[in-house]
């Protein structure tokens, strides 16, 4: 017989596989909405005229196969079971489908597991679920185009104060508002000393913003566990992919994947362990 916790457990898993599967939305489409937006601002801007913006936002037209043009039927959208009733291909074309898919829906429903397992059926588990949800979708985005939107991080930052104001984390209102505070700081010092000293620009403003918000969500405490996982753990990977000629052009790996993944690691394991393993 299933208990409270266990079913608690199975559905926050399902409700993360129906958010991831809109995450995927989410980060193919986010970057271009913002792409078009600034293009707008621009010739806004020089009295240009620009051609009417793209044909879809967050919530319309429903999913379409980028090969063919076939629209995604709900029986074709339900979430890693239609990946493989489908056999990874489109339904029309049979155009594979990219793993990548099923893979964040997956990721995104143990994360939700996680969050009904550790905190049950609670405003709590919720709040922490919108978290995990946050950082899938701007790891996602900050690898493949570099970009942690405001869109998100800003939000995020917010919610991580509003959190801790209404007791749904075990942080005080006081260590989130200077966790924010000194993650936003540390970094953008980093990022002057580092552009002084070299001429260039070592991350972008979005990093500062990402860092702030998991200051609010863990506290000041938090922040150095987390910059030394994010750190040590995107020094590794950055090296692994030199030498596997993996790098971008540019030779660069964006911070904020390893940033959003040192978090996840706090939320699960806590940062008094991680403090310890790193004797501090």
């Amino acid at each position: 017989m299933i208990d409270l916790q266990g079913m608690s457990t199975i559905v926050f898993a399902g409700l993360g596989l129906l958010v991831g599967s809109f995450l995927n939305v989410v980060i193919y489409r986010l970057p271009l909405m913002l792409e078009a937006q600034w293009k707008s601002e621009a010739a806004e801007f020089s009295g240009t005229k620009l051609s009417d913006g793209l044909p879809f936002n967050l919530m319309t037209p429903r999913s379409r196969c980028p090969s063919c043009n076939h629209q995604i039927r709900w029986f074709e959208n339900i979430p890693v079971l239609s990946y493989v009733f489908l056999r990874a291909k489109c339904a029309k074309c049979n155009t594979p489908i990219s793993l990548r898919y099923p893979s964040i829906e997956l990721a995104t429903g143990t994360l939700f597991a996680f969050c009904g397992w550790q905190w049950g059926a609670s405003a709590t588990a919720l709040a922490w679920a919108g978290f995990c949800a946050c950082l899938v979708a701007l790891t996602m985005i900050d690898w493949d185009t570099t970009l942690l939107p405001d869109d998100i991080t800003l939000p995020l930052l917010w919610a991580g104060l509003i959190a801790s104001a209404v007791q749904w984390t075990s942080v005080s209102l006081s260590s989130a508002v200077w966790g924010c505070i000194a993650g936003y700081i540390s970094l953008w010092l980093v990022y002057w000393a580092f552009k002084l000293a070299t001429g260039k620009e070592g991350m972008g403003y979005g990093d500062f913003k990402l860092f702030a918000a998991l200051g609010a969500w863990f506290g000041w405490q938090a922040l150095i566990p987390i910059i030394l996982m994010a750190s040590v753990i995107g020094a590794a990977v950055g090296i692994a992919m030199k030498f596997s000629s993996g790098l971008r052009e540019g030779g660069y790996v964006p911070f904020g994947p390893f940033l959003a993944g040192a978090g996840l690691m706090v939320m699960i394991f806590s940062p008094q362990p991680i403090m310890s393993f790193v004797g501090l």
